[in-house]
């Protein structure tokens, strides 16, 4: 039986953009923070885009967060308030 395709996920283009600015962040802010734990639940068990998965765990690392860290990081932040208040920053994508 042959191993399952990688699956192209429809919101990649845009995803890979924020991957590769958050790669750019050594401090990272609340926003940062919001957007990598939003694209690790995105992601988490996707069959493909394993260059974003990769980069993901890689931003972890540089970060010294673990994974567990960082979600409990973002709830404190969404109970605070919008993290996505600024129209240049975007909107609330959880799709």
């Amino acid at each position: 039986m042959a191993a399952p395709k990688d699956q192209q996920h429809p919101q990649y283009t845009g995803d890979r953009q924020v991957v590769n600015e958050l790669l750019t962040v050594t401090q990272p802010g609340d926003r940062h923070l919001a957007d990598l734990g939003r694209l690790r639940i995105r992601y988490h068990g996707f069959p493909g885009a394993r260059d974003i998965q990769t980069d993901l765990d890689r931003l972890l690392q540089q970060w010294g967060l673990t994974e567990e860290e960082l979600f409990a990081q973002t709830r404190v932040l969404h109970q605070g308030g919008r993290v996505y208040t600024s129209r240049q920053e975007g909107r609330d994508d959880w799709a």
